[in-house]
């Protein structure tokens, strides 16, 4: 339900009944030819009145009871709106480089969360402890977000300190890589039919290259 009402809930505005008072400071008795009413269910004497007020119904009371739902619905809408408006001011600013947004509810609807694919290849072989590497190119890369290093060997998760000109400092790595070792800046890998993010795995393939006559 949206939280602008379709129709503009309209005021009962109820008055109250007014009853007449005799000089003695008593209700005056209604008569008709000399005779007091008396009401026909309850037997009571009835009395003059100078506003009879709003008379209570069912039309009247479900006409509150259906404000009421409405605006108890649109209260619960609110309030998760704003537990959802909560919990990004929390997430914004605390993951460096990534808008502090680090879930997806994989259900369909769009929002600022994508998969960061950015990719480069190390140009020149590096040894452990290594923390300069020199790569193809820094494109999508940014100072202090975690990438992964990885060979048909070894693999490591790192986070980028610098930026330079085809180049990244790291931590020292713990491994040693070969030229052409990937470097890329997310593993995750999405399941859209389950709704699930699960741990990518990073992997070489050996192609063999057959000559059909």
């Amino acid at each position: 339900m949206s939280l602008v009402a379709s129709n503009k809930y309209e005021l009962v505005k109820w008055k109250d009944r007014i009853w007449k008072v005799g000089l003695d400071g008593k209700l005056i008795p209604k008569t008709e030819n000399g005779q007091v009413v008396h009401n026909p269910l309850t037997g009571q004497p009835e009395y003059e009145y100078l506003e009879d007020g709003t008379r209570v119904n069912a039309k009247r009371l479900n006409h509150m009871d259906e404000g009421i739902y409405s605006a108890h619905d649109h209260i619960v809408e609110l309030q998760a709106m704003i537990r959802r408006m909560q919990i990004q001011m929390e997430l914004d600013g605390r993951v460096p480089g990534n808008s502090g947004t680090f879930s997806d509810t994989l259900d369909g609807s769009s929002n600022k969360i994508k998969l960061d694919t950015a990719l480069t290849d190390i140009i020149e072989a590096v040894a452990i402890g290594t923390t300069t590497l020199k790569v193809a190119s820094v494109d999508g890369l940014t100072p202090f977000t975690q990438v992964t290093i990885f060979d048909d060997v070894s693999k490591e998760d790192v986070v980028i300190t610098e930026i330079g000109t085809n180049t990244i400092k790291v931590q020292a790595l713990n491994n040693a890589y070969k030229k052409g070792a990937k470097v890329v800046r997310s593993n995750v890998s999405i399941d859209m039919v389950n709704a699930e993010m699960g741990v990518g795995v990073w992997q070489t393939y050996s192609v063999e290259l057959v000559e059909v006559v």
